[in-house]
């Protein structure tokens, strides 16, 4: 049951990891598909500067070890800004193809801190 936990906790962080640090420089560097879906959101173009840097700092809190107290803001962090995401294409009207990669990141970021190991969470002081 371990190996297995430490499996799918591994395969949901890399696929976050990877998405979030692609779509971070992305936004980071204001590329045409991010700008065309910020103002079609309705959103100021500097909130891709904004993004980017938090999600490009939220993986490097992911994966680096120690600092259990980061990584769960990070993982909070990516929650906000993908349920964030997901509720602003529903709001505007958009279309399923839309929505669905925020809400399977949503799922990623959860599916990771779920089956996060022992040594990446807070312990509790009551405990």
């Amino acid at each position: 049951m371990e190996k297995r936990n430490k499996i799918i906790y591994w395969i949901a962080t890399i696929w976050l990891a990877l998405a979030m640090l692609a779509s971070g420089i992305q936004q980071l560097f204001h590329m045409k598909a991010f700008v065309d879906i910020i103002t079609h959101l309705g959103y100021p173009l500097y909130f891709l500067y904004l993004l980017g840097v938090w999600k490009i700092l939220g993986v490097i809190a992911i994966l680096v070890p120690k600092f259990p107290l980061l990584k769960e803001w990070a993982y909070a962090g990516f929650f906000f800004a993908m349920s964030g995401a997901a509720f602003s294409h529903i709001a505007s009207g958009g279309a399923v193809s839309e929505i669905f990669p925020s809400l399977c990141l949503v799922i990623m970021t959860f599916v990771s801190w779920y089956f996060r190991p022992a040594d990446k969470k807070i312990v509790s002081v009551n405990q």
